[in-house]
């Protein structure tokens, strides 16, 4: 047990984090943003500033002795009106590159959200303390991610030795963007969001702007990445523009080529891997809208239903398949000058066969195991037997 005078305070700066675009100095300390100042700017949408700022594949990274860490936190968990509370977000813990431990926060601010209008109401709480001792006493690499579904205010970190930022490794850096599926809902932990387990096993560090609800093409988020160093770099679109029911084909092809257009601006010639949806029965000939089925509340059961007319598909509404097929054709059509853009059909992750196997519990987002699945899949895909991420490729 150490005792007070044994820690070392060490300042939180932007050198001891990887996977944030952006440190907002707050009155608490720092919170990370995935998304740039400009970018948040120009957004109005509410759903998408709470994604942007849960830092789902961010975490603290540094070279230390200490065999015991603290880092002191102001996080603000979600919990929905009829629905059992939420579980605490979890702190994973890597030395090395090895899991080495977890921990849950504590204290906090709660945002309760009612479903029925998308109102929402924050309960002020204290900051809290995530601890892990027992730490190898040696010189190691500490990455601490940071839970990838709470907004999380940095306060102060303290060890019983000194830290430095962690030296270039050399390691590719993979920029994805992608939806909630992608930013991790109903993952087990950080470490276990299907991104995490694909750059963990291709030996890659992640900028994950996997942004819940709010893949739909928006130039903002495009321009950040633009402007974001990296080695590789994936765009899942389909699942967020069908959901939010938000364009028709006539406008679905021309954003994409934006989209990418202005990604290309800044990587020319940077692999880019463009991955269509997952499986998801609702809506793989049904338009959208996407609505909660609020009847299973008072049971703590949610599931979403796709509230749109396959009819209206002959007018240009979007399906998934329909997006798959856009995203193919364009991709083919880019191809002809642009060798490095690739295309990954998202059912090749995630099929029919496997939701049979692995159900969606909501009708829309994976459970853990199913995460671990399409991580593992975009794994054997992208990153080796030639694939468009493989070293040397």
């Amino acid at each position: 047990m150490h005792t007070e005078h044994d820690w070392i305070t060490t300042p939180l700066t932007a050198d001891l984090l990887r996977g944030a675009l952006d440190l907002e100095r707050t009155e608490h300390g720092l919170l990370p943003h995935r998304l740039p100042a400009r970018a948040r700017a120009q957004n109005t949408n509410a759903q998408l500033a709470m994604a942007e700022a849960q830092p789902s594949g961010v975490r603290l990274a540094f070279r230390t002795a200490a065999t015991a860490v603290e880092l002191d936190t102001l996080r603000t968990k979600r919990d929905y009106v009829g629905v059992p509370p939420r579980p605490d977000g979890l702190y994973d813990l890597l030395v090395d590159g090895r899991p080495a431990g977890q921990a849950a926060g504590t204290g906090g601010n709660v945002l309760t959200i009612d479903m029925a209008t998308w109102d929402g109401e924050v309960t002020p709480g204290p900051v809290g303390t995530v601890r892990f001792t027992g730490l190898p006493a040696r010189e190691k690499d500490v990455e601490i991610w940071l839970p990838h579904n709470e907004t999380t205010e940095l306060v102060a970190l303290r060890t019983d030795a000194p830290v430095a930022p962690v030296p270039d490794r050399g390691r590719r850096v993979w920029l994805h963007h992608g939806s909630s599926i992608s930013h991790g809902s109903d993952a087990a932990s950080p470490t276990a969001i299907w991104p995490a387990i694909a750059a963990s096993l291709g030996g890659v560090e992640l900028i994950n702007l996997g942004l819940g609800g709010s893949a739909m093409l928006d130039p903002f988020t495009a321009r950040a990445m633009r402007d974001t160093p990296a080695d590789l770099i994936s765009v899942k679109i389909g699942i967020n523009i069908v959901n939010g029911d938000v364009m028709r084909l006539r406008a679905f092809g021309p954003a994409v080529h934006g989209f990418l257009d202005t990604i290309r601006e800044g990587h020319p010639d940077t692999p880019l891997l463009v991955v269509s949806s997952v499986h998801c029965a609702i809506h793989e000939d049904t338009p959208g809208p996407t609505a909660p089925d609020l009847s299973g509340l008072g049971e703590g059961r949610l599931r979403f239903s796709a509230m749109g007319d396959p009819a209206e598909v002959a007018a240009g509404k979007l399906t998934l398949t329909v997006i798959r097929e856009e995203l193919s054709r364009i991709v083919r059509q880019r191809a002809a000058d642009d060798p490095n853009i690739h295309y990954l059909d998202g059912l090749d992750l995630y099929g029919e066969s496997d939701a049979a196997e692995h159900p969606l519990p909501d009708e829309v987002h994976p459970d853990a195991a199913t995460h671990r699945h399409i991580g593992e899949r975009f794994h054997e895909l992208a990153f080796t037997g030639g694939g468009p991420f493989t070293p040397g490729a």
